[in-house]
């Protein structure tokens, strides 16, 4: 069963998506083998939601019945149910099973208790008929070839081997021969849309290959694929799991190439706007998202190319992307003065101005049990890399407790052995300068005080990191600190 989210908005979906032909009388009953909630909705499909279309109750056979006069979309469904869990107070749907609407809108579904595709029966809709036989065949294959592999791993490999080639080529004819017979089925037509691109065995960079062909055959203008499964989870995984691991730059060259298809159509590209700009804004896991983000802001929503947002949504993006842009990767980091724990005057030290090459902006509490265990990590490898005479950071740890004293107190009690700055005598809003939203923060400079890394990292990976760093920008090898003039190494402290 497929849980989802409640999505109120029906008014809204059905103004942008619901036809404008005259109403036809619809009859669609559902029979399950066991079910016993009072009432049942029909929800169709819209990212990972559902929008609630009809409701009925359960007549005294234990059927459903949902009926009236009304000229349904074509368009993947499912029978939807509500569970209320009272004792984490959740009132969640459930999806029970998907059907489609395509042609009648007067058919029966006969279902097990379980819901399966093997044991559907269908009067009514050859549509769902059809589907349900290739959903059930499908799955009774998978199951096969599940038997099969465990057989594969034993003494008997070979005659596995022979039933292997035997599925794969029953399948494959079996498939071929479906999807040609139906290929005027709305559940057919999606299923060869989507099956994803095939990759020739010429290609040297398979990779490359399937990320700009993802989209082939799909037409990103058509609306209907909005109301099917289909089109969000395709969107989901080329997002979410095709591009995860990219660059930032990466991810933006090929989001640019995916919206391009749907250029001018407000509808479709509000479905992939609304759904990626929230989990690529402030990502704190993911290296470079909040780049991203920044990138769909500025080609897209401040370029009008976002037909359905308001000058006030555009205004405060275009305001929070000014924010963020000041700490991406690649950005010169502002420069920090600071005093260090005797709040002395004359001791204020520069973030930018120390003899090693990389600067690790360390933003932490010492009333954060996850900052002190994470600190304590830091200590421990700047340690023994400096014992080793391996050390090529500097760790400028900004104290972000408001209480002075209690911030002494703990970098005096654990002996950190980093430049340690803290107090209301700053230069500039640190917390603005590099987006610090909570601690512990990390960011670290390059020679030339550039962000090469704007999310916290294990402090075993720092070493790690700067040699990845280093093989992909070997003229950072040897580089100095930009301070250093006459190659003589700067002190730190501002005179």
């Amino acid at each position: 069963m497929k849980k989802i989210k409640i999505l109120v908005a029906v008014a809204v979906f059905e103004f942008l998506f619901g036809g404008a032909l005259s109403a036809q009388n619809y009859e669609i009953t559902l029979k399950p083998e066991k079910l016993s909630d009072s009432v049942l909705y029909i929800g169709q499909h819209f990212r990972d939601e559902f929008v609630l279309m009809d409701s009925t109750v359960r007549r005294a056979d234990g059927s459903y019945c949902f009926k009236g006069k009304k000229n349904w979309s074509r368009g993947v469904y499912a029978f939807v149910k509500r569970e209320v869990n009272k004792k984490k107070k959740e009132n969640k749907l459930v999806g029970l099973t998907d059907f489609v609407i395509d042609g009648s809108q007067k058919f029966t579904i006969t279902a097990d208790s379980n819901f399966r595709d093997s044991k559907m029966k269908v009067s009514g809709s050859d549509a769902c008929k059809e589907m349900y036989a290739y959903k059930g065949k499908v799955s009774e294959a998978r199951a096969e070839a599940k038997k099969i592999n465990e057989r594969l791993k034993g003494a008997d490999s070979v005659a596995a081997k022979k039933d292997q080639e035997a599925l794969n080529e029953k399948m494959e004819k079996y498939e071929k021969t479906t999807m040609e017979k139906n290929k005027n089925q709305l559940f057919f037509q999606l299923a060869k849309e989507f099956s994803g691109p095939e990759v020739p065995d010429e290609v040297e960079n398979k990779a490359i290959y399937y990320r700009t062909h993802y989209w082939d055959g799909i037409n990103l203008k058509d609306h209907s694929l909005m109301r099917t499964p289909d089109l969000f989870n395709k969107m989901n995984y080329y997002f979410f799991g095709v591009l995860y691991h990219a660059d930032a730059d990466t991810i933006c060259r090929y989001a640019d190439m995916t919206l391009q298809k749907m250029e001018g159509d407000t509808a479709m590209m509000r479905y992939f706007m609304d759904f990626i700009m929230p989990r690529y804004y402030r990502s704190t896991k993911n290296i470079g998202w909040d780049q991203v983000w920044c990138f769909l802001v500025e080609t897209y929503y401040l370029k009008g190319r976002c037909g359905w947002a308001t000058e006030g949504e555009i205004a405060s993006k275009k305001k929070q992307a000014r924010f963020l842009e000041k700490s991406l990767i690649g950005a010169y980091g502002q420069e920090l003065i600071m005093s260090d724990t005797t709040q002395l005057p004359s001791h204020r030290i520069s973030s930018h101005r120390l003899p090693q090459k990389y600067v690790i902006l360390w933003f932490w509490d010492p009333d954060c049990h996850h900052c002190q265990e994470q600190t304590a990590a830091l200590i421990e490898v700047y340690n023994k890399l400096e014992s080793e005479g391996k050390r090529v950071f500097e760790v400028y740890a900004v104290g972000y407790e408001a209480d002075v004293e209690k911030w002494k107190r703990y970098v005096k009690n654990h002996n950190l052995p980093f430049i340690n700055v803290g107090g209301p005598n700053v230069n500039i809003d640190y917390q603005e300068a590099y987006n610090v939203h909570g601690a512990p923060t990390m960011i670290i400079l390059n020679a030339d005080r550039q962000i090469i890394m704007n999310k916290s990292i294990p402090a075993s990976s720092l070493m790690p990191f700067i040699e990845q760093y280093e093989r992909l920008h070997p003229e950072q090898k040897d580089r100095q600190p930009s301070f250093w003039q006459n190659n003589v190494p700067p002190t730190g402290f501002i005179d």
